[in-house]
């Protein structure tokens, strides 16, 4: 057994050695990779979920959402007075709005576009923020139309996990991107939303 052992040792020795340069390299290589991941900020977490099953008596119809601005909270209608409510956030002073509108689209992680009007209130905005984890419409986007035409309001996610429940948003209504996972697999495109 012995003589085996010394004929695997000089033969696998010589390979560790010879190898053993180029993964020094390599190494040396991943330095400055290594140091811009440690640059960047840390990755946002999803936030909690505030989803919950209540009592809701309404006339609408079960994939109905309906948005409560006053009480910070969208309902999203599953059938006869009962509901899933989401805590948001909602438009600030100014900002506020209602009506009846339709989720005229869907977007996983979508990009950003400031309108030119936000820009021109806050004139360090960039023209397009790329989709990924730091936008701030977070991992999904539902897009509302109003008569076939985009309204530029979404209800969308968050990259800040603590940024629902307030008034703080320029009209568009916010949630966790852990809701607004849920959410974004229970609408259909089409679907009613009542903003009240």
């Amino acid at each position: 057994m012995l003589p085996r052992r010394r004929h695997y040792l000089a033969a696998v020795l010589p390979c560790v050695f010879w190898m053993w340069p180029a993964a020094l390299a390599s190494a040396v290589e991943l330095k400055p990779v290594l140091a811009a991941a440690k640059s960047r900020p840390k990755l946002p977490g999803m936030g909690p979920s505030f989803r919950q099953q209540v009592e809701f008596p309404t006339g609408e119809a079960a994939g109905t959402i309906v948005i409560r601005k006053n009480a910070r909270a969208l309902y999203l209608v599953t059938g006869a007075n009962r509901a899933l409510r989401y805590r948001i956030s909602v438009g600030r002073e100014g900002f506020l709005w209602t009506g009846v509108v339709k989720v005229g689209a869907k977007q996983e992680w979508p990009e950003w576009r400031p309108p030119l009007e936000m820009r021109d209130r806050q004139p360090g905005l960039p023209e397009m923020v790329p989709s990924g984890p730091y936008n701030p419409l977070g991992a999904r986007a539902l897009y509302l139309h109003d008569k076939g035409r985009d309204t530029l309001y979404r209800i969308h996610g968050t990259n800040d996990p603590k940024g629902v429940g307030f008034d703080g948003t320029s009209g568009c209504f916010r949630l966790t991107n852990t809701d607004i996972l849920d959410l974004y697999r229970r609408v259909e495109v089409g679907a009613k939303v009542v903003v009240e």
